[in-house]
């Protein structure tokens, strides 16, 4: 519902600044400009989608052999002891947390097919532990903010697209998304946990999130004492090095498992080609209209007003370009999808803004479509602070973004 307002917004302001130039400024141009503009996108979304058949048919294909293989089921064992802390109303060994682990173990994994499902069942389940039926219960709103929040470890489909619009290097953006999503997940816990006053000193929760913020500290800390040219160089080596890595161990588990590698394979890759079909015409519409909404000179407005107010401020503007992508994010997955599209398209990949918009998109989950799906399927109807933490943890993920950006990317 969000995504069809903004939708209509993009073609009705359009339509109201090409009236207001061909009146005001004789503007004879603005409106074949705009329609050229839909053909061309549409054209551009197209190829993109169809473009993208291979690439996700290889992605989900490994991803299918991890989770044949148990990847997922690891991850879920790995933290469960976190989790039982933070999710202290949920009875030991009830298949809540079971299902609560394994859905984010599979977002992290960029598992988003087997993800929503366990996502869903969680749910249910919490719901079943809820007191008042039509109130989010704590759990519920851990878990919800969790999934907002986007942790991610492999941004499969931002490669994929970089690889697309033709980036050098299109996994160079995996470790600064790997950063700024732990900062937009550790404000998540913590507004959460400050709400439900858990203990965030609690030993266990302590030696977690202690050990990441250590390791994630250390990481900037060694960036920021070495030249851009060696970020570039060793941000790339090693983000490859652990993607191929993650690979050579899903397959190994699975022949440890007895797991038919070629055949999980295949089952996954049928997957990837039919999700690569699925979004084309979702890809067309969202660049239509954004489109159409650049062509007409609107998106210039807002990004120079936005701009103009930071350099004001004296502080550096080039990211001011990429952030419609982080201000569609909490909105909806595909249309901030398109607004990372149409800003690698616009000023390149490899550019600066290109990178951003993927670091933006990578950082953060679409909060909005979250808690309406989640809650809305267990009809939950008083979501309390849900929404406001999920917020916070988006803000904390896009701030970490252009910092880090500009750490790697600068």
């Amino acid at each position: 519902m969000v995504l069809n307002y903004i939708w209509i917004a993009f073609f009705l302001i359009a339509f109201v600044v090409g009236i207001v130039k061909l009146i005001f400024f004789g503007d004879t141009a603005i409106f074949p400009e705009m329609m050229g503009s839909t053909f061309e996108m549409a054209k551009l979304g197209f190829e993109i989608s169809l473009g993208l058949t291979g690439v996700m048919t290889l992605w989900l294909g490994l991803m299918k052999v991890g989770e044949n293989g148990g990847v997922v089921r690891i991850m879920s064992k790995a933290v469960g002891p976190l989790f039982r802390r933070l999710f202290p109303e949920i009875p030991r060994d009830h298949p809540a947390t079971g299902s609560i682990m394994m859905n984010l173990a599979a977002n992290m994994l960029g598992l988003d097919n087997a993800a929503t499902p366990l996502g869903l069942k969680a749910m249910n389940q919490l719901q079943e532990l809820n007191a008042e039926k039509e109130t989010a219960s704590n759990s519920m709103i851990m878990f919800l903010v969790l999934n907002a929040s986007g942790l991610t470890l492999i941004p499969v489909s931002i490669m994929v697209y970089r690889t697309q619009l033709g980036a050098a290097d299109p996994s160079d953006i995996f470790i600064p998304i790997l950063l700024a999503t732990f900062f937009s997940t550790m404000a998540g816990i913590i507004s959460v946990a400050i709400y439900q006053k858990i203990n965030l000193f609690n030993r266990v929760i302590l030696a977690y999130l202690g050990s990441f913020s250590l390791l994630i500290g250390t990481v900037i800390w060694y960036f920021s004492t070495i030249s851009a040219q060696q970020i570039n160089t060793i941000s790339s080596v090693s983000g490859n090095l652990i993607i191929f890595s993650i690979i050579i161990s899903f397959i190994s588990l699975a022949m440890y498992r007895k797991i038919n590698v070629y055949e999980s394979f295949i089952d996954g890759a049928k997957e990837g080609f039919g999700i690569s079909i699925k979004i084309i015409p979702y890809l067309i519409a969202i660049l239509v209209g954004i489109g159409v909404f650049r062509a007409s000179g609107a998106m210039d407005y807002l990004i120079n007003g936005i701009g103009l107010g930071f350099a004001w401020l004296g502080v550096n503007t080039d990211f001011v370009a990429a952030l419609p992508t982080a201000f569609m994010k909490p909105l909806s997955g595909s249309g901030a999808r398109g607004m990372m599209v149409e800003t690698m398209n616009n000023f390149g990949a490899d550019s600066f803004a290109g990178r951003l918009a993927c670091v933006f998109q990578g950082a953060t989950d679409t909060t909005f479509y979250i808690l309406a799906v989640y809650f809305g399927s267990v009809g939950i109807k008083k979501t309390r602070y849900a929404l406001t933490c999920g917020l916070i943890a988006d803000l904390a993920g896009v701030i970490a973004a252009v910092f880090i950006a500009y750490l790697f990317f600068h």
